[in-house]
């Protein structure tokens, strides 16, 4: 969170920018605004993370060994994050931009056989609280290092700091720091290669990987209601997660907010997060997990309308901004459980293709945000301003909350049949 949401996006916004208000940089050899180059090398990431997914995970599926490429992508991603300490403006763009690329790479590569282990520790009908107090856990550390790097930004004279860019360079180093410290305990707890499947190094895995792939899209060609789930989460993702990535520099360059009260913004989201990821799987357990996620989208519609029309002219335009930070916090957490969970649910019964759906999963996901950062930073370039990207989002969440509709009494009906045969066999 440190990195895709708070410290590193604003950090960049403000050290990218002259005195003098000069928003431009030169970047192999073209002329870019300063967050729409934000924007572009976001994509790239998500696009590199897209195109290798599909082959680490049948890897992953045929060998069993999800936890060692799990391991590799940790290592890069905070190794990474840690070289970020030698950004420290404009002469080191290109320092910037690589590794923050190469940590989103990390973050999202070693996410994919992370998912992958929810069916293999949780039945069906505890998946949602599972796949829920993941996230929560998630936002309780987001909120602890968040605190300790908030506190060095606004009072760096307690740390006896005096250079201005060193509160977030420390900050960009303590979170690869403290990403290797928590990644050891599901190295040492998660099982691996239960399904003790043959070794590897016996196939030609670059052709299998997407040979998979392929095997898992013409499978869903005959599976209509995971297909239209898959849509709508491409729509909805495309929307949700460009926004999430650009709300502090939306906050910092459109509405001229201070680094201190964005920062206090994206904690409050952390901590409204925790309430909103299992709040919402208990409102699942109630109504369903898709009239769940169609309560989430409309609260989705109702952000990006506010954060259309906010204004920094506006007196109370800080105010407004907490409001939406606590509005965001209250359906990303959600919106990523319920889509993990109910993606999970629709899975066929065989474990050892596990790997390779979520892989499928990831990469509708990643091209959704890679589509979504690059139009956005596009339609910044086109017009101006960033207003007119945030509205073209509720586009995608209204699409989205009309092909999700029709799945409720199918998901229903195929969930119930699903807890029965899992009773039985527990019986």
């Amino acid at each position: 969170m440190v990195i895709s949401s708070a410290i590193f996006p604003i950090f960049y916004e403000k050290v990218t920018k002259t005195a003098d208000g000069n928003d431009r940089l030169s970047f192999l050899g073209y002329d870019f605004l300063n967050t729409e180059l934000y924007s572009y090398s976001l994509a790239v990431s998500f696009l590199v993370v897209a195109l290798m997914s599909p082959i680490l995970s049948s890897i992953a599926d045929y060998t069993g060994n999800k936890k060692i490429f799990m391991k590799f992508f940790t290592y890069l991603g905070a190794f990474s994050t840690m070289m970020l300490f030698f950004f420290d403006g404009r002469e080191t763009v290109n320092i910037g931009l690589i590794f923050s690329v190469l940590a989103s790479i990390g973050f999202w590569g070693g996410l994919v056989f992370y998912n992958a282990f929810l069916p293999e520790i949780a039945p069906p009908e505890k998946q949602d609280y599972a796949s829920a107090l993941g996230f929560t856990y998630g936002y309780i550390g987001s909120v602890m290092l968040m605190i300790f790097n908030l506190l060095m930004i606004m009072e760096p004279g307690w740390f006896g700091i005096e250079n201005p860019t060193l509160p977030a360079r420390i900050s960009f180093l303590s979170v690869g720091i403290w990403w290797i410290l928590f990644a050891q305990i599901p190295f040492a707890k998660l099982p691996d290669n239960i399904y003790e499947n043959p070794p590897p190094f016996q196939r030609n895995y670059l052709l299998k990987g997407y040979e998979k792939l392929f095997s898992v899209l013409k499978e869903i060609r005959y599976q209509p209601y995971l297909r239209r789930f898959l849509y709508a989460f491409f729509l909805y993702s495309f929307a949700a997660q460009t926004i999430f990535y650009v709300a502090g520099i939306f906050g910092s360059k459109e509405l001229g907010l201070p680094t201190a009260k964005l920062i206090t913004t994206i904690l409050v989201v952390q901590l409204v997060g925790i309430i909103g990821a299992l709040s919402f799987a208990k409102i699942a357990e109630k109504i369903g997990n898709i009239r769940a996620l169609q309560i989430v989208l409309i609260v989705w519609i109702i952000i990006t309308v506010i954060a259309y029309y906010l204004d920094k002219s506006d007196p109370n335009v800080e105010y407004w901004f907490y409001f939406l930070g606590g509005l965001v916090g209250m359906v990303m957490g959600s919106i990523q459980t319920l889509s993990r969970s109910t993606y999970s649910k629709m899975l066929p019964d065989d474990p050892g293709v596990h790997t390779t759906y979520f892989s499928f999963y990831d990469v509708f996901e990643k091209i959704a945000i890679v589509l979504g950062t690059f139009a956005f930073g596009y339609l910044e370039w086109l017009t101006g301003s960033m207003r007119s990207a945030i509205l073209l989002m509720l586009v995608f969440f209204a699409l989205a909350w009309i092909i999700v509709g029709p799945l409720h009494t199918y998901f229903k009906n195929s969930f119930s049949a699903a807890i029965k045969k899992n009773e039985n066999q527990t019986t």
